[in-house]
């Protein structure tokens, strides 16, 4: 699993943004089925990585904000691959070990079945100062830009395992693009031009300038994770090995970088929620390339890696095994919507933006969105792409509007979610006081 922090589906060639460089991603998707609609379902880190994990939706293993700590009674992907057999590698931001973002993650439950470790639970230092800990307390640093030294560490395993008579699975996980957007190599930042950086159209005008900006930023980053991705596959083929690997290339969830007046994640909007999701496999009877219209989570990843490694999946996850879907056996297994929501807004920057509890559908065509007072965002996404008119409550869409209301609720009620407001999630789930900003008080 190859997993960036905060980048969005639309900000890659072959997604269609004509600013960003990114040749070797999209050589990827060229060779990978490709899941368009695939939906960060809470778009911010800690729940997103724990759902990615136990293949549980936020409600289910109780992590919906960030900075909490997973369950060490969770049922891991890693743990079942280690079971079966597999040697298991976890390489960069962690962000599932609590309130303490820079301490030492001991050996055993904690690492949640990794074996091989280099991380730390959160850090965004990405040149010099970033470092990580192994089996020690001992702080340890990369050298130079943490991607590319991570990345290198992830090729030496490869290597190593390569050699060896057990499969493996390995987790790389990069800090970036997230910001700070200013701080990939000058090689990567010399590529783009800030005047040159052609817009969305939901970007207000008076973002413009601290937009472009701060895109270009973001596009080296973004380019330096080609290389890395461009790095990986070709020790995969060195040591003879890429046609009998499985890949997925993902993020836990993207940036709105200006669009609809904002910024970061936790919206309901297609630059929150939307991420990339190219699943490659070299094996012979592999999966065919191309486009999937399917509706992919968070949840979804677990059971379908297990499902394509031929190993069965535990009772505890919820999510869907698209395996079979995959290797053209069987149509989607799931309806063609995929939830999400924010079951507690936090962070100043979600509140200055009028972050609030929310519960919404994404199908490939529609976007609907609940808050408390009931039916609050209709798009069109086919008409209206960038979002930029709201048909809720409007006469000529009732029909529509109570259609797709009727297929969220319904899925509120075979999810268990009642929908409650965030404050009877805090008290329910025990978690601790809240700072100002309405976030888990976090420590460095």
């Amino acid at each position: 699993i190859l997993l960036a922090d905060q980048l969005r589906a639309q900000a890659l060639g072959y997604a269609g943004d004509g600013n960003v460089r990114t040749p070797h991603i999209d050589s990827l998707a060229a060779q990978s089925a490709n899941f368009r609609y695939a939906i960060s379902n809470l778009p911010v880190c800690t729940p997103y990585r724990a759902s990615l994990l136990t293949g549980q939706r936020p409600l289910t293993n109780g992590i919906f904000m960030n900075d909490v700590r997973l369950d060490t009674g969770a049922v891991t992907i890693a743990e079942v691959l280690s079971e079966n057999g597999y040697q298991t590698a976890y390489i960069g931001k962690w962000h599932l070990d609590g309130q303490y973002r820079l301490a030492f993650t001991p050996p055993g439950a904690r690492r949640q079945g990794f074996q091989y470790w280099k991380a730390v639970n959160c850090s965004h230092s990405y040149n010099q100062s970033a470092y990580y800990f192994n089996n020690d307390t001992t702080r340890k640093y990369w050298e130079g830009y943490d991607a590319i030294a991570q990345t290198k560490d992830a090729g030496e395993y490869i290597r190593n395992q390569a050699s060896g008579d057990k499969p493996f699975f390995l987790m790389l996980s990069w800090g970036t693009p997230h910001s700070p957007y200013h701080t990939a190599p000058e090689k990567y930042k010399a590529m783009y031009d800030p005047a040159a950086i052609e817009l969305r159209p939901n970007v207000p005008e008076k973002l413009h300038s601290k937009a472009r900006k701060d895109l270009a930023g973001y596009y080296a980053h973004i380019s330096a994770l080609d290389d890395m991705i461009a790095s990986l596959i070709s020790r995969l083929k060195a040591e003879g090995i890429l046609e009998n690997t499985i890949i997925l290339f993902t993020a836990d969830h993207g940036d709105l970088m200006g669009s609809h007046a904002h910024y970061n994640k936790q919206r309901p909007f297609d630059e929150s929620i939307r991420v990339p999701f190219l699943v490659y496999d070299g094996r012979k009877a592999g999966i065919q390339p191309g486009r999937y219209d399917a509706m992919v989570g968070a949840d979804d990843i677990m059971p379908t890696l297990l499902g394509l490694a031929g190993v069965s999946v535990p009772r505890s996850v919820e999510g869907v095994d698209f395996s079979r879907y995959l290797h053209g056996k069987e149509a989607s297994p799931k309806d063609s919507l995929a939830l999400f929501y924010c079951i507690q807004p936090f962070g100043q920057w979600t509140r200055q933006q009028g972050g609030k509890e929310i519960r919404g559908i994404r199908t490939p065509r529609y976007t609907y969105v609940r808050d408390l007072g009931g039916p609050w965002l209709l798009y069109d996404n086919v008409a209206d792409p960038y979002q930029l008119k709201n048909l809720a409550g409007l006469p000529e869409n009732v029909l529509l509007q109570d259609r797709l209301d009727k297929l969220l609720l319904n899925r509120l009620k075979e999810t268990g979610d009642e929908f409650l407001s965030g404050d009877a999630y805090l008290k329910k789930y025990g978690y601790p006081s809240l700072d100002k900003n309405g976030t888990v008080p976090y420590f460095n």
